[in-house]
């Protein structure tokens, strides 16, 4: 039976949603729809906990009361209930903690602000770190490292013949950062070495391109629409164009040195 529940959106499940988590025995995620750097059901991926989700357009017109009085139908056995600091819930953003506190016959336990080198840890400040790709900041805040999710598609076809191979994928929902890095690519559950590559192919064609080349030659087969993770582990540098592709592989063989040292601290 759940007795304790902690609830918010959870993007992220970075240090501070994870202060919340282990002090209940399940999560309740209200899902608004705009979670990128856990998107949807991924949150579930990163507690162990039971996990559950609230579509946001179907609890939005509640009332406080009405809410609480949801929590206590859904959950028979709740005695406590973990929020934090800025929890707001109900109609119009309508219910606060004391409300919450006022509602709720049980426990509410409140976590306080949690702040690492003095920045207030957010899912909207790790959004912003991961724009300007300031992964190595992300990561500490989330606790691990980040990971986007892609199914293979097929590339330009000149990366094997001219510079490296790489796997190209179709990403959707995530919070893209921008440039290259060291990274694992996640492949039917095993971790390889790579570099990967995020932003438009200025030296090609272009166009807009999520890549990832395997290290140390890899000779598997990814099939067009097989899911692969890439997790991030440090940057190496901003996209930029080159006036060949000799220069481009040049290039590429330095940044590969340069991931294999990252992946070897």
């Amino acid at each position: 039976m759940i007795e304790s529940v902690a609830i918010g959106s959870f993007d992220g499940v970075h240090i501070a949603h994870r202060e919340l988590i282990k002090r209940a025995d399940s999560v309740a995620v209200i899902e608004r729809g705009f979670g990128t750097i856990t998107p949807g059901w991924t949150r579930s991926l990163y507690t162990q906990k039971a996990t559950f989700f609230y579509m946001f357009d179907k609890v939005k017109s509640l009332t406080p009361k009405e809410f609480v009085a949801k929590l206590k139908s859904d959950f028979p056995a709740l005695k406590k209930i973990v929020v934090g600091y800025d929890f707001v819930y109900g109609k119009d953003r309508s219910g606060t903690i004391d409300s919450l506190k006022a509602d709720f016959d049980g426990e509410v336990e409140v976590v306080d602000e949690v702040k690492l080198h003095g920045i207030s840890v957010h899912s909207r400040v790790i959004r912003e770190l991961l724009k300007n790709s300031k992964i190595e900041q992300a990561n500490s805040m989330l606790g691990r490292c980040y990971k986007i999710c892609g199914k293979a598609v097929a590339g330009q076809g000149i990366g094997a013949k001219e510079l490296v191979a790489t796997i190209n994928l179709n990403v959707l929902q995530y919070s893209l950062p921008q440039g290259v890095f060291a990274t694992k690519t996640i492949i039917d559950g095993k971790e390889y070495k790579s570099i990967s590559f995020i932003g438009h192919r200025q030296s090609t064609d272009g166009n807009f391109a999520v890549e990832t080349h395997i290290l140390n030659n890899f000779n598997g087969v990814v099939e067009d629409g097989q899911e692969v993770w890439i997790e991030f582990i440090s940057f190496i540098r901003e996209n930029q164009k080159f006036n060949s592709l000799d220069e481009l592989k040049e290039q590429i063989l330095q940044d590969i040195d340069i991931a294999q040292n990252f992946l070897l601290e």
